[in-house]
C-alpha cells in the first residue's frame, strides 16, 4: 500500500516538476483552452474605460517582456 502511494506521489511530482519546467522555458502564462473572457469579447475583467496604475504597470512590463523575447 505505501509503494502505491510513493509511486504516485513520486509521478505527481514529476508531473509539477515538468508543467513548471516548460513554463520557465516559454514564459507564457497558464491559459484555458476554452478562451476565457476574451471570447465572450471582453479585452479585461472590468469595464473601466481607464486601467489602473497596477495595471498599467503589469501591462509595460508584459510589453517589455515581449519585446526583449527571444525565440
Amino acid at each position: 500500500m505505501l509503494t502505491v502511494f510513493l509511486a504516485t506521489f513520486v509521478i505527481f511530482v514529476l508531473v509539477v516538476f515538468g508543467m513548471s519546467l516548460g513554463y520557465l522555458v516559454k514564459r507564457k502564462t497558464l491559459q484555458g483552452s476554452c478562451g476565457g473572457i476574451s471570447s465572450l469579447g471582453m479585452e479585461k475583467v472590468c469595464d473601466c474605460p481607464e486601467p489602473c496604475d497596477a495595471r498599467k504597470k503589469r501591462m509595460a512590463r508584459e510589453a517589455q517582456r515581449q519585446q526583449n523575447r527571444i525565440l
